[in-house]
C-alpha cells in the first residue's frame, strides 16, 4: 500500500499566532511566518517540507486542525 500524502492550508488572516499547530505537527511542517497578517499577528505557515530532512512528509493526520482554536487550518488527503 502506498504512503498517503497530505496537504494543509492555513488561512493566515484567521490565524492569531497561538502556535498550537506547530507543537502538534508530528512531522514539523509548520513554522512561524516572517510576515504579519492584517491583525498584526505572525501566523503559522505550512512549509511543505520537513525542516530536518527536506522531505515532504505530511500524511494528512489533521492533528494541526484539531488543535487550532481559530479553525484556520484545512487538511486535504490523497
Amino acid at each position: 500500500m502506498a504512503k498517503k500524502e497530505g496537504l494543509i492550508v492555513i488561512d493566515r488572516e484567521l490565524c492569531k499566532g497561538c502556535y498550537l499547530c506547530i507543537a502538534a505537527c508530528p512531522n514539523k511542517l509548520i513554522i512561524i511566518s516572517d510576515e504579519l497578517n492584517q491583525m498584526g499577528y505572525y501566523p503559522a505557515e505550512y512549509t511543505e517540507a520537513d525542516s530536518r530532512t527536506g522531505d515532504r512528509v505530511c500524511n494528512g493526520c489533521a492533528t494541526c486542525a484539531l488543535v487550532c482554536p481559530d479553525l484556520a487550518i484545512e487538511v486535504y488527503r490523497e
